[in-house]
Parts: C-alpha cells; structure tokens; sequence
C-alpha cells in the first residue's frame, strides 16, 4: 500500500507538468494569432516549419490551425482585383481623354447646365394616386411643376402638385405615370406604366422590334415631359410579356434631385441680327477674292 502510494503522489506532478505545458502552448498561440507584434517574430519560424510539414502542393497543418491560409487566399483575391482595377482605370482614362478631343474637334454641343434642387422625403402621401411621395422643397427654394425627381438609382418620378416648402411627386412605379422610354443597346421605343407586382409594364411597344434581356431604359425624350437619357429600370421577361425592373426602388429613396425638364426651344421667328448674310462672305478662288451675294 505504502509503494501504490508513493508512486502516485510521484505521477501527480508530471500530470500537473504537463498541462502547465498544454496551457503555455495553447496561450502561445493565442498570442500569435492576436498580437501583431508577436506574430512577426513568430512568422520566419511558422512559415519554414509550414513549408516543411506540408505534403506536396498541400496547405501546413499550422497554418490551418492559425487561419493564415484564408488569409491568404483574400490577400491574392483581393491583389487580383486591384489589378483588374487598375486596367479598367487607365482604360477609362484614356477613354474620356480620347471622347473630349473628338467633341473639341466635332465642336459638339454638350448638354446645358442642369440646375435643381436636392430635397428630403420626408413622408409619403396618400392623395388622388395611389404612389406619391412627399418632398421638403417648394416653390420659394425653385421648384416648378412638371421638375423631375431623381435619385443615385435613376428616375423616381415627377413633380405634379406644389406648395410653398413641399412638393407631390408622382411615382414611376403608379399606374397613372407614363413614361416615353427607348432601350439602351436595342433603341426600342415603348411607354412605361406601373404595373401591379411591383414592376413596370410596356405599352405601345412596336410588333417586330425587341428589348435585349437585361439591358437599360432610358427615357427618350419625347413629349417633353422628362429629360433624354435617365436611366428608368432594365428590360426583362416574364410570362412572355416584356416588363421593367425600376432602377430608383421605393426602399432606397430618402433623397432626390428635383430637376426641370431641359425641352430644346423652337427657332426664333425673327433670327438675331448677328448672323452673316450671304452677301458678305468671301470666297478665295486662287486667281483673287470675290463677294457672294444672294
């Protein structure tokens, strides 16, 4: 009884050892994997022991342990994308360095100025239609009947009752709106309506002529009730019928731009005065200068 005794009083402190040893190796790498300070003086070590026990093109059980394998893998993920990046960067520089010397040379006339007011929704109305938002901008900050709301997704809607501090805008989603749209890529014109789940209906399409699946539509410009070139929703097909996805959704709208509708007047009646007649230019026929007259 007396040897039994004394041999396991001798095995209590290898026991106690050796978890005293689990717990340094268990806090060891604790400290690697959380303290930065640490881990660098750890990594030359990791890696070489990482590199030795791995098995063929395999990943080390240490860096498993630690995490530093999905580490990596995000670090190349994200080093490739920067990349892709950086072309599609110096792509669309030389692109818009390119597009200004053709107008400079074409002497294009861009598009005038836009000004507008930027407003908060802040509530929604349940007036004569059935959706219509509330806007915090009126008539003493600029805004005129018929000014078009934008928002960072593309065309909300447009403004159709004001006051003097609010504004009624008419959603592109009601089915009272109509909307002159044209496909991006296709060039299809058709009229825009909401539609009742949720997304925009087509109306007065044309019989052969076909959306592309996905594409954009913009606004065409026609009436003169909204500005060419907004971006309203994108083509797609359901139960064969062609509908709109809005590309402004109704969750996403808390501010717009209230914009006027930049309708291109018709010529004057009586011409300015500025304009060279006929009878003063001159032609240079080599042999000398002659006036044209009318």
């Amino acid at each position: 009884m007396s040897r039994q005794t004394g041999s396991g009083r001798q095995s209590r402190p290898m026991r106690t050892l050796g978890y005293g040893v689990l717990l340094a190796v268990g806090l060891g790498l604790v400290l690697m994997q959380s303290a930065p300070s640490i881990d660098q003086w750890f990594n030359p070590a990791r890696t070489a022991v990482s590199d030795q026990l791995a098995a063929g093109n395999g990943v080390g059980w240490l860096s498993r342990i630690t995490g530093q394998t999905g580490q990596n893998a995000r670090i190349k993920e994200l080093e490739a994308e920067i990349r892709d990046l950086e072309r599609w960067r110096a792509a669309a520089i030389s692109m818009a360095e390119r597009m200004e010397a053709y107008e400079t040379i074409l002497n294009l006339q861009g598009e005038p100025p836009v000004r507008g007011v930027t407003a908060r929704i802040v509530a929604e109305s349940d007036g004569p239609f059935s959706q219509t938002l509330l806007a915090n901008a009126g008539q003493v900050h600029g805004v005129e009947p018929g000014f078009v709301a934008v928002n960072e997704g593309g065309l909300v809607g447009r403004v159709i009752q004001l006051g003097a501090r609010s504004a009624r805008i008419l959603e592109v989603t009601d089915f009272n709106s109509r909307v002159p749209i044209l496909g991006e890529q296709s060039g299809v014109r058709a009229i825009m309506y909401g539609g009742r789940n949720g997304r925009g209906a087509l109306e007065d399409l044309p019989e052969e002529d076909r959306f592309i699946e996905g594409e954009r539509l913009l606004t065409s410009g026609e009436g003169g009730a909204f500005p060419r070139g907004l971006v309203a929703g994108s083509a797609v097909m359901r139960g064969g019928l062609w509908q709109v996805d809005f590309a402004a959704h109704k969750g996403r709208v808390g501010f717009v731009r209230l914009i006027p509708e930049r309708a291109i007047l018709p010529p004057e009646e009586d011409p300015a005065d500025t304009l060279v007649a006929e009878s003063d230019v001159q032609i240079d026929t080599g042999a000398g200068t002659r006036r044209v007259g009318q």
